[in-house]
């Protein structure tokens, strides 16, 4: 590639993201109030690194009026984000939160007779300000954005998302339906997908949830801990952000070289189109007739093959050439 990119993950103390597109060679950043934890999903390890991290508000490293790193340092970067990945929390957002927004012996009521939830009077206003951010990310002034977040309310305060994505999909596994809403940006796709869903528990109502979710209950001490554990993201979905991302945006931006584009293909994009149906939407504002137009669910496996093949290839080439540690 011509050059780096620059990549911003807005909320995000885990730095997956930020690690894998760090080892794709680019120019990226974690940013979120709490220091970086650098744990990696499914395991005891932890490699935080301060150095690519703002442990400040996202809105001064948006606008680059204050690029301090929680190692003290200046973070350099020359040029506009390429793009920003969004975790807004999704404590007061998420559908399964509904419950504890009024009070149980309301729930035969109309939604407008209902009273607070006498343990968590603010939830209200506490979703308010949730949506609120949620909306500031989705509305920065960044080129291509991907918000990710769980099924809940959002999909009727804004828009539904573009996309959702399972672990298994990309390797992990595990189960966890997540939603992506996407600008100036196409659909993930399925790589190297797995048919191990994860292990379930099961409940004496008949109720299941996955193993890793329940954990987040005995492995943890805290509320804090508890939602940091059920909000990181999956290190495969991690590579397949990063891998499938770069290369779209280097595509699109023409960033490859000759060599890269004999790899990749020059009907790359035109393909990438014709399987998932290409970019949706270019802006914040709702379109009717957009809305009409759905991303398929599942994508026609000679496409999906081919374009998998082209991508795992082309970053092969970057890293038999050390591309990806130091992009030319």
């Amino acid at each position: 590639m011509k050059r780096k990119l620059n990549i911003l993950i807005a909320c995000e103390e885990s730095q997956a993201c930020c690690r894998a597109f760090r080892a794709m060679g680019h120019n990226a950043f974690s940013c979120d109030l709490f220091d970086c934890s650098g744990t990696i999903f499914g395991t005891d390890i932890a490699d935080p690194h301060p150095e690519w991290h703002f442990n400040h508000d996202v809105t001064t490293v948006l606008n680059k009026t204050d690029l301090t790193l929680q190692n003290g340092e200046q973070a350099i970067v020359e040029g506009d984000w390429d793009i920003m990945i969004g975790h807004p929390p999704c404590t007061f957002l998420a559908v399964s939160g509904a419950k504890w927004m009024y009070h149980p012996d309301d729930k035969d009521l109309p939604v407008e007779k209902r009273r607070p939830h006498p343990h968590f009077p603010t939830r209200k206003q506490d979703q308010e300000d949730g949506a609120k951010f949620f909306m500031f990310l989705a509305s920065a002034n960044v080129k291509r954005i991907a918000i990710e977040n769980p099924v809940g309310v959002m999909s009727s305060r804004w828009r539904k998302p573009d996309q959702s994505i399972q672990p298994y999909m990309f390797g992990d596994p595990y189960s966890k339906n997540t939603c992506l809403w996407l600008k100036n940006l196409r659909p993930l796709h399925p790589s190297k997908e797995t048919d191990d869903h994860g292990e379930r528990i099961y409940f004496g109502s008949g109720k299941s949830q996955p193993k890793w979710y329940s954990d987040g209950l005995t492995k943890t001490k805290t509320k804090e801990e508890r939602q940091k554990w059920r909000s990181k993201t999956f290190p495969n979905i991690a590579r397949a952000i990063a891998q499938q991302w770069t290369i779209q945006i280097a595509a699109e931006e023409n960033l490859l070289d000759e060599d890269e584009w004999n790899v990749l293909g020059y009907d790359y994009l035109e393909l990438l189109d014709k399987m998932t149906g290409g970019i949706r939407y270019t802006s914040v504002k709702v379109d009717s007739l957009i809305e009409k137009k759905r991303f398929p669910i599942r994508f026609k496996k000679e496409l999906l093959d081919e374009i998998e093949k082209r991508e795992q290839a082309l970053i092969k080439y970057w890293e038999d050439n050390h591309e990806t540690e130091n992009l030319h």
